[in-house]
Parts: C-alpha cells; structure tokens; sequence
C-alpha cells in the first residue's frame, strides 16, 4: 500500500513535505505573475517602410511578396497585415498556442528573407523588422515638456534616441515603441516651378542625394609602397553623411564640362530637419507629448516588468532636460496587482474560515493542526506543478486553489475522523490505527477526487481556445 510506506517512515514523510515546501517557494518567486492565462495565439510581427508610397502600392510591391513566402509556415494559424498611406506595413502571423515563440520568430525571420530580393531597394535599406509580439500594451509612457517649452519635434526625437533604448533593456520588456513615426529626417522641399526651367527631375535629386551623401572608403595619405620612407600615415575622412541642412543645398545636381553652369540642391529645393512624416499630433493635457508604448515579453513577470520600467525612467529622469517630465498614463498592472491581492486575501481568509470551522465542528486541537497542515503543504507544492506545466499565476488559477482547499479539507477530516474510531473502538495505537484507516478509505478518497475532477472534463471538448 502506497501510504503505509510514508505511514511507517514519519521522517521520511516530513522531509518529503519540507522539501515540497522548499521547491513551491522557490516555483512561486519564478512564476510568471499576469491577470489571465495566456490563451491567445503565438503572435510574431513583421513590420517594413516604403517611404513616400501610398497603401495600394506598398500592398502590392511590400505586403504581397512577404505574405507569399510566409503562408504556409509550420503551426501557422493565419495573418493579417495592415498597409498605411504612410508607407507602413505592420503584418501579425498568428500561430497554434503550443508553439515555441523563439522558433516561430526564426521560421517567420527565413521566410522573409526569402521575399527580401523582390522588394523594392528603398525597403530593403530601411530594413524588415521580425519580432515577437505582445498581444496588448502593458504600459503607456507619456513624455512632454513643461509649459510648451519644447516642440513636438523635438520630445519625439528626444525619447527616440534616449528613453526608448533603455526601456528596450528592462528585463522581460518584449517590445518597446513610440506611437506614430517619430524619427528625425532631413526633409527636402522641392519648387516645381524651378525644377521645370532647369530640367530637373525628382530622380534626378534623389540619385544625387543618395550618391554624394554616402559613406566612402577613401582611403590614406602616406600608405605604402611609396618611393622613401614616410613618417606619418593620414586617414582621409569624408564629410559623408550629412548633417546640416546647408550641406544638403550644397549638393551638385548638374555641371556643365566647363564648370560654367553649376545647378545644386539649393537652386531647386529647401532642406530643413524635421520628422520622417507628419501624421501624429500627440498631446497630453493640451501639452505637446510623445507616448512610449512597452510590450510584455510572453512569460514574463508583468509587476516585475513593471517596477523595472518604473526604476528605469526614475533613474532617468535626473538626466532629462530641464522642464521635460514624464508620467505613466497606463499600466495595466496596477490593475492586475489589485485583482491578485484581492484573491490572495480571499485565500488566506478561506484557510482560516476553514480552520476555524473545523475546530468548531470537531473539538480537537490535533485534528485542527493536520488540518492546517495538510492545507499548506498542498497549497505551496502545488506552485512547483504549476511551474512544470507552465501555467502562471492568475486569478483563474488562483481561483482554483481557493476552490481545492475544500477538497483537501475534505480528504483530511475524513481521514483523522476514521483513524479516531479506529483508536477509540478497537483500542490501537495511532500508527496501527492510521495504516488500519488508510486501507479502508484510501480507494474511496481516490474516487472522490476523481468524480470532483470529473465535472470539469466536458469543458476539454469545447472548441477553440476555451477547450
């Protein structure tokens, strides 16, 4: 009989308990803590610029080449993609709950480099993006300047280059982005009017601002082999890329032989920094701001993530320039730590209501005190079960240990009430009495179980994710 071996050795028994104790206290502090069960499919998003095309053009040219190559990955549900009239293409492949994301991301990953070669060259320079996605925001960032003291422009550029790579570096953060398009660029408006009566084409600039603002290797002053000895060796250094907008105007569009007729950039259009399009107005307060979004990394801790994200920017803030501030518009976790605070004070006070219950009914101090014990050690081991299945800490799952303490109340009052009759009507001592007990109830407490666990076996046959 399995319980007569743990019955005859006591110590063995407690150090099996104790180290069940030990091991669900250690799953419980790597569990990952969220506010409902992951059920929504892997997600892993591909997201690509064709700057300046309209949504017709990047669905055909962009969308249509990389949705070719990725239908039909392994454990692949389906996709969707959007394609802006901003140039932006933002497409979500959704796979089978079972899948590894880290896979899913490297299958996702080859296919797209299988489309790369039918992109257009102004995609490809500005690279294809291939990242595991949260299926929804955790936390909201909100970062603005005191008293219009800066332009939108400036704050979105601001949190591009500094806040946002520091919140991609918080431990658990799967994704971190600002909302809207808000990199810097060098804009450059061109006169119609001058390009037509000079015979200048829009290909015309953009081959000239590709070709003479481009990085060159070009090469040393004084490199050997040369005729004598040299001394000093110089690396020539280009002016390459540029960063004024004077330099930018500066650019040669056309030159006669002769150097007689000279068009430049400036002639014909007027460079100025601004951002890569203007298509969000962000504002918090009637104040200019940028919102940073921050994505949870799937399995990851949200409160721990959280307070990361909180120490992050608290560190940062002494470094931000005068008058700009932050605040936290949202931060789904606040919510979630109040539901899981509220279930954990419902589970303490179902252990003492049933504790207290129990000592009222039965009138027995050692009845209580297993009981009680049996209630901790089921309730603490069952995090290292927890941990081995993969499931996480959520009000559904904290639910169900508010649920399964009745039934260990249950097995363990049963079990001391019998092993009492027995001490009480055939005179044996505890240990005969509880091995006695335990061979006439042991099946019996099994089946019970077995028929509480049996109610919820038709949920596995309903469809979808809820099965």
């Amino acid at each position: 009989m399995f319980s007569r071996f743990f019955i005859e050795r006591p110590i063995f028994a407690s150090v099996v308990a104790i180290v069940l104790c030990l091991a669900g206290a250690v799953s419980l502090s790597v569990l990952p803590v969220q506010q409902y069960p992951t059920i929504t499919p892997v997600q892993i998003n591909v997201s690509a610029t064709y700057p300046g095309a309209d949504s017709k053009t990047l669905a055909d040219s962009v969308a249509a080449p990389i949705e070719a190559q990725i239908n039909g990955v392994d454990n692949m549900l389906y996709m969707t993609s959007t394609s802006s009239a901003t140039g932006q293409l933002t497409m979500t492949v959704y796979f089978s709950l079972d899948t590894d994301p880290d896979i899913a991301q490297v299958q996702v990953q080859n296919r797209v480099n299988l489309a790369l070669p039918q992109l257009p060259s102004a995609v490809t320079q500005q690279g294809v993006s291939v990242q595991k996605k949260s299926s929804s925001i955790m936390m909201l960032i909100g970062v603005y300047g005191k008293g219009d003291r800066y332009s939108a422009d400036y704050i979105a550029n601001y949190a591009n280059v500094y806040i946002l790579d520091a919140l991609k570096r918080v431990p658990g953060a799967g994704q971190a982005q600002i909302m809207g398009v808000p990199d810097q660029a060098m804009r450059i408006w061109m006169n119609p009017d001058r390009m037509a009566s000079l015979g200048i084409t829009t290909s015309d600039i953009a081959t000239a601002v590709s070709e003479q603002n481009a990085l060159f290797g070009a090469g040393q002053i004084g490199q050997q082999p040369t005729d004598g000895p040299v001394q000093l060796t110089l690396p020539v250094v280009t002016q390459s890329p540029f960063v004024d907008p004077r330099e930018y105007e500066n650019i040669i569009l056309r030159a006669d032989p002769d150097n007689s007729a000279i068009v430049r950039l400036g002639d014909v259009a007027r460079a100025e920094v601004g951002l890569r399009q203007y298509i969000v107005d962000s504002k918090l307060n009637g104040t200019a701001a940028t919102f940073i979004a921050v994505y949870l990394q799937p399995g990851a801790n949200g409160l721990t993530v959280s307070a990361g994200v909180r120490k992050t920017l608290e560190d940062m803030q002494s470094r931000f320039p005068q008058g700009l501030e932050y605040v936290i518009s949202l931060d789904t976790n606040d919510f979630v730590k109040i539901s899981i605070e509220e279930v954990i004070h419902t589970l303490i006070e179902a252990v003492l209501l049933v504790v207290l219950v129990v000592f009222l009914f039965l009138q027995s101090f050692r009845t209580t005190i297993i009981c009680t014990v049996a209630i901790v050690v089921a309730l603490i081991s069952t995090f290292v079960g927890m941990l081995a299945l993969g499931f996480s800490i959520n009000l559904i799952t904290l639910f169900g240990l508010v649920l399964a303490i009745g039934m260990v109340v249950d097995d363990a009052i049963v079990v001391v009430e019998n092993v009492e009759r027995n001490m009480h009507d055939h005179n044996l001592p505890p240990k005969e009495a509880t091995i006695k007990s335990m061979g006439e109830i042991s099946t019996s407490l099994i089946a019970v179980v077995l028929v509480m666990a049996s109610v919820f076996i038709p949920a596995a046959f309903l469809p979808g994710t809820t099965g």
